[in-house]
Parts: structure tokens; sequence; C-alpha cells
């Protein structure tokens, strides 16, 4: 076993801890960065003027009406940037339009007031001339009109026409899929402030704080070791936080920088959802094989992202959405093609699965069209399909642990009962005409590591004080899933502290440089494997000090539950006066720690290598009951069995596996993002742009019952203190209430219907269904 992931006696990792800050949650009492502007004085607040036309010409820019409003301070335009004026991860984001806006709502300048009444007055008083020009919309007009961007990778293995002639069974369809607003709980939130020593400190609610850095600092023209961006926490960030908030930072820095006052930027409601990007929807056209037995024998697929404007995070998303479209079966045979849709749109970016979530759907929704057509129950179909031990993924990265995958299927077989609740479900539908009833499973195969090589590395700082007290810094940043928490429990683990002697600091780029994004599902394995290198770097100068006073070599030294013996030795030390006994002998009681994911290699240009350190399994089981009425439906009964290697912290993670179950079945069945699509003069707006008009998982749309399970010896070597990721992989597990949907609305038609299912499969979607079933002539499946 690994020394990264070997755990010692009685650690505090695997304990159920409550998330670190879980009182201050629920009391209130818990600050974000918005909190922090009360602190301070004269701040300005900042509105934006949004652009009205989704594609345009800007033609004129009359700021005097602005200036003229009593507590506006200054207006802010393209003009006045000192740097380079773009905000994206590839250069084609300018922060503010010169000349073209290319959605409606991008902001065209900024108004800083006194107060936000005074900026927001400021900006209606902004007026703009635009010329319109030609705007595509939809994914299918930008398809149409060839307008796309970025790269256009191919995945290619096996061979394609060979097998397709072999196949007993060919099916050809399409699908196109809708994308998702992020919702966060706290919206866009940024504050700057020059200090006195001239230092541009930004309290920003950003997922990637280093990066919030760069962009700021190129936009200022200045280095980056003048600005400092910490984290404190934030109220939700789901992957809509880590490219988002750099523009928002740059421009609160920037206003600081011509006013000389702390400038705040808060996005309300609306402005979130009309200026930040979405999960990208998509198109995708397939055409699959099968055996006679089942069993693929080639897929040909082709994936068209809806990047919107600019490419934001579109082609990492794009690629592993491609290297995603196999989920946990093998294809033998595959080609896929990628291509990213430019749209005049908000520019699409990162969301928790990062295109994941979107090439698993596509195999999920094939598989779940073609069971009824091979004669075949689509849970079979999808266990006959399984990975096997020596099988590789479409890209040639071997399968380690695919054993996994089948215990957790058979583990939720048995702990939910299936097999006698689906008689039960049959002999119900056999007794109802009007409500139907239908359980499905569905498995996840998720790989864990960024797409670029390069992100796969963190840093700490730990400290420990002459009172034996430790503070922690980690590049992670705390969005409520807990990171923090696995970090002090790491820390305390291996030290062989208590968990009390152990706390976090906020997230700062001046403590620990050059970090990557808490994304990826990879926060606690890059920061966990740093604050442990941190911390066993002390161990080891501990263990020298305690070794001279026990009387034996360093390597007998233990360390654990606050005190220090040897082995063979009754006498121990305590964590406490082994410390101070240090300071005296001038031992160095801090370290930066460092952790880089080895094993990575990644070719784009041919779509192959090892992208992935390892692959999280889970499995789910839902049970919905609909009526033919009107497509209303429950969700009666969720059972899950996740692989979470040993867990560093339970609790933590079963709230992850809840929370990103809920939300998947968020986007997947009630999330229904709409953009204005008509000619008239509102075309290009986001249409769903407050709670009111977009509905996001309720408590009325939990499962009365919902049962969820870690998988049982699933230790993972390699990883730090044999644990796994945890954050993006439960969203796939909603597959299953999709699945169970269309399998109920088959229900309602003849034996053996195929059934085409809108994605998200709202009750309105589900009743058009329930009468294209009744009414076969309407299903347009073509098969050889």
């Amino acid at each position: 076993m690994s020394q990264l992931s070997q755990r010692p006696e009685s650690p505090v990792v695997g304990q159920r801890q409550r998330h670190e800050s879980a009182a201050e949650h629920v009391t209130g009492s818990a600050r974000y960065t918005d909190d922090l502007a009360q602190r301070l004085t004269g701040v300005l607040h900042a509105y934006p003027v949004q652009s009205t036309e989704a594609h345009a010409k800007i033609l004129g820019l009359d700021t005097s009406g602005a200036s003229a409003i009593p507590g506006v301070v200054r207006v802010i335009t393209a003009a006045d940037i000192p740097g380079v004026n773009d905000q994206g991860a590839k250069r084609d984001e300018p922060m503010l339009p010169v000349d073209e806006v290319m959605f409606y709502g991008q902001p065209v300048a900024w108004v800083l007031g006194e107060d936000l009444e005074a900026a927001k007055a400021g900006a209606g008083a902004v007026k703009v001339d635009y010329e319109p020009l030609a705007s595509l919309i939809t994914i299918k007009e930008a398809i149409a009109a060839q307008s796309f961007h970025g790269i256009k990778p191919t995945i290619d293995k096996g061979d394609i026409s060979g097998a397709f002639a072999d196949a007993a069974h060919v099916f050809e369809g399409d699908f196109e899929f809708s994308g998702q607003e992020h919702f966060y709980l706290e919206t866009q939130n940024s504050l700057a402030l020059v200090d006195e020593s001239g230092q541009i400190l930004i309290h920003c609610s950003t997922q990637h704080p280093t990066e919030t850095q760069d962009i700021v600092s190129h936009v200022l023209g200045i280095p980056a070791h003048e600005v400092t961006v910490q984290v404190l926490r934030m109220g939700g960030g789901f992957g809509g936080k880590e490219m988002q908030p750099h523009g928002y930072a740059a421009l609160a820095a920037l206003g600081a920088v011509l006013t000389g006052r702390p400038v705040r930027v808060r996005l309300n409601r609306t402005l979130d959802m009309t200026m930040t990007g979405k999960r990208h929807g998509f198109y995708a056209t397939w055409k699959i094989g099968f055996d006679a037995q089942g069993k693929i024998l080639a897929l040909d697929a082709g994936l068209t992202a809806d990047g919107g404007w600019s490419l934001d995070l579109s082609e990492p998303v794009l690629t592993r959405a491609m290297c995603h479209i196999d989920n946990g079966y093998w294809v033998p045979n595959i080609r896929v093609r990628g291509r990213i849709a430019k749209c005049h749109k908000t520019s699409q970016t990162a969301f928790r699965g990062f295109g994941g979530p979107q090439g698993m759907l596509v195999m999920e929704d094939i598989l779940g069209r073609v069971a009824p057509k091979l004669g075949i129950a689509a849970r079979e179909l999808r266990r006959r399909n399984f990975y096997a031990q020596g099988q590789d993924t479409p890209y040639y990265q071997p399968v380690r642990h695919p054993e996994r995958l089948d215990a957790a299927w058979q583990q939720v077989l048995e702990s939910a009962q299936i097999t006698q609740r689906e008689a039960q479900i049959s002999e119900f539908n056999a007794r109802n005409e009007n409500t139907k009833r239908a359980l499905a499973l569905t498995p996840v195969k998720f790989g864990i590591s960024f797409n670029l090589t390069a992100f796969n590395q963190g840093g700490a700082l730990v400290l420990v004080y002459k009172d034996g007290s430790v503070l922690v810094n980690h590049g992670g940043t705390e969005m409520g899933q807990g990171l923090h928490t696995k970090m002090l429990q790491v820390a305390a683990t291996t030290l062989g502290v208590p968990l009390s002697a152990v706390r976090i600091a906020p997230t700062r780029t001046d403590k620990v440089p050059n970090t990557s994004a808490t994304a990826a599902s990879s926060g606690s394995d890059i920061n966990g494997g740093a604050v442990k290198d941190a911390c066993e770097q002390i161990q080891a100068r501990l263990a020298q000090v305690a070794a001279g006073k026990l009387g034996v070599p360093a390597h007998e030294v233990r360390f654990g539950n606050g005190k220090i013996t040897a082995l063979g030795k009754s006498q121990e030390l305590s964590w406490e006066e082994t410390v101070r006994d240090a300071y005296f002998q001038r031992i160095q009681l801090s370290a930066a720690g460092f952790y880089r994911t080895e094993g990575l290699h990644w070719d784009l240009s041919q779509m192959s290598g090892t992208p992935f350190k390892y692959f999280a399994y889970g499995v789910a089981a839902s049970e919905v009951e609909v009526s033919r009425f009107d497509g209303s439906y429950t969700l009666a009964r969720v059972d899950i069995v996740h692989d979470v290697g040993d867990s560093l912290s339970p609790l933590v993670d079963l709230g992850q596996i809840e929370g990103g179950f809920v939300q998947g079945a968020g986007w997947l069945t009630l999330e229904d993002l709409r953009w204005d699509t008509s000619d008239g003069p509102g075309r290009g707006r986001v249409a769903t742009q407050a709670a009111s008009t977009y509905k996001i998982p309720s408590f009325s749309e939990m499962p009365e019952e919902f049962n969820v399970s870690l998988l049982d010896k699933a230790h993972e070597e390699g990883a730090v203190y044999g644990s796994k990721a945890v954050g993006e992989p439960p969203l796939m597990l909603a597959f299953s209430v999709r699945e169970a949907l269309r399998q109920a609305v088959a229900e309602f038609g003849p034996a053996g219907c195929s059934v085409q299912l809108a994605s998200p499969a709202t009750p309105e979607a589900v009743f058009w269904a329930i009468e294209s079933v009744r009414e076969p002539s309407l299903i347009e499946e073509k098969v050889r």
C-alpha cells in the first residue's frame, strides 16, 4: 500500500464529522463575500448597462445622462481598461465590448454609484445606439449556418465499417437536449480595494482564485504579485464560478484603481441568469450496432455543443463529453466527432460533470430507446454491456476495477429488492389504465482528473504554532461541498492530533500560489495530497525531536490522538510539549506542501491516452409513477450505491451524493432553460431568468424514500488515504429517473414500443410522449 493511501491507526479521516461551517450555515452567521462590504466605508456599487440586442454593432455610447444622476461617481467603458480587454480562457472574450455586442444582456458599460439605486439609475440613463445584425440563437440555427468555433476533435477506434456490416441490429437517431442554469444560492460577487501598500485585494466568490488573479492582472496591466485574491467561502458554485467570476473581479478591481475606493459587484438573480454561462446544451446524431445477444459492436456519433458567443471552457467540456459517451459500457468499435456551435447567447461554461453528463446521457438515451426494439429489458441490456477486466475505453485507457460496477449493481438489486418490486409494479400497471409505474437502474463510470494535465497539481501551507495549534492553508475553495472539512481531517490524521487542534484559513493567492480550480471533482485529491505532504514534513522534524527524548530511532516514533509514543516504550509525550521543544531547538514548524497526480498523459490531437487517475462508479434505481392525463409524475423511491473509495468524511460524501443526484434530476426533468427565439425585439433574451420561470428541485420533488449507501471494500490505491472523488459523479445517477419515466410512458403503449423522450422530461414532455406511444405513427425510429 502506498504512503499516500495508507491510513494510520485511529485516523480522523473516515469519521462522520459534520461540515466545519454547519453551525454558521444554519444560524446565518457564516460570512460571504458580500458581507465583507459592511466592514468598509465608502464602498461604491456597480451596475451594468446591458445590451438589448442579441447581435449588433455599437454605433454610439453616450454616458452623459448617467453622470447627471445624483450619486453616480463614474461610468466604466472599454476605453478605461489599461491592460488587455479580455476575461476569457481563450482570449476571445472582451471584458467590455468595443464595437459589437454578441448576446442579449451583455454588459456594455458599468456604472459606479454611492449606492446600488444610484448605480442602477445611472445605468438606465446610458444611451447605446445599435445597428442590429443577424443572430443565431438555437444550436440548429448555428449548424445550418455552419457557425462553429474552436477545435473539432475525433475519437476513432477499431473498425467501424466492418463492425456495422457484422451487426445483427443497427439503429440510428438523433437527440437534442437542454443546458442548465447553475442557480447557486450566492450570485456572482466581488469586492475589491487598494490597501495601504498599493496592493489590490479582491474578495471574490470564485472557484479558481489563481485564474481570477491572472485575469485581473492582465486587465489592469500589472504583474500578478500586485493582486491578491481571497475566497472566504462560496454559497455554491457547481462550475459556474470557475471562469465566470473573473470579469466581475476585474471590473471591481478596475473601479477601485480608478476611484481609489472599494468597489462591490454583486449581481441580483436576474442579472446573474442573463449574463452568465450555463451548462452546454448538445445536439447528437448516432448510429449503433448490436450482435444477436445485445452486445454493442459499434457506435458512430456526432456531438455538437452549444458554446454560445465565446469559447470559455467549451473545448475541454466537449472533449470530456466525447470521453464519457461510453459511460459504463464497452464499445469495441467507435467513432465520435465533436464540434462547438457558435451562437449569440451567453458563453456556456463549466457545470458539475463538465461535459461528462452530456456524453453519458447520449448513451443512456440510446439504450433506453433501442432496448424494446431488441426485445431485451433495458436493465438487462445495460448489464450485458458493462466493462470487464482487460477492456479499455474509446481513448485507450484501461478500465481499472470494472468489477466495482458489477458489485454496486448487485448491491442495489439486493438491497432495493428490485425483482420483487418489478413484479409488484407489473401487477399495479395491469390494474391501472391511467396511472403507470416503472423502475429503472442506470450505472455511472466517471473519470477523475482535469482534462489538462497541468491542472492536476495542488499546494498547501501548514503552520504549527508554539502552543501546538495548527493552521492549514490550501489552494482549494469551499463552496459548501465540504472540502475544508476533509482537509481538516487529513491534517489531523497526518499530524496525529485531535480535529479541534486544526483550523482552516481562507483561501488566498498570497499564501498558496498557482493553484488549480476547485473543479473536476479533484479538490480532495490534489489539495489533500498537498496538505498531507506539508504535514508529513513537519511530522518528520518533530519525530527527530521526540526520538531524542524517547531514546529511539526517529522511524520508531508514532503520532496519534495528540500523543507521541515509540515502539516498545511505555513513555509518551504530548503533542504540545514536543512542539514547544522543537521551537526552542529552532526546528522549522511550517511547511509548504505540493502534490501532482502521477500517471497521467493525454494527446489531444489524437484523443488518446490516460487522462484520468481512476474511475468512480455508482448505480441508482429510481421508481416513478406517471399520470396519463397531464404527464405529471412522482418520484417514489431512490436507491443508490456509490463508490467513494475509503471515504475521508462519510457524512460529507453522503450529502454530496444526495445533492448531486437531486441536481441531476433537476437538469433531466424540471429545469427547462429557454431563450426567446422569435424575430421580435426580445430575440436572444433569456426567457427563464428568475425562480418564477425556471423550476429547480424543491422538497416536493424529493423521493419519499431515499436510500444511499457507500460501496464496501473500495479502497483506492494511490489516492489520499484511499479515498475517491465525490463531487460530480453522483449527478449522473439521476439518469435512472429519466429512464424510469421512459419505461412508465411505454406502459401506456403497445408492447415493445420505443419511447422518444425530451430532455428535460417535464410533465408537458412526458404528456406528449404518452400521446406519441398511444399513436404509434407519431414515433419516428429508423431501424434496419
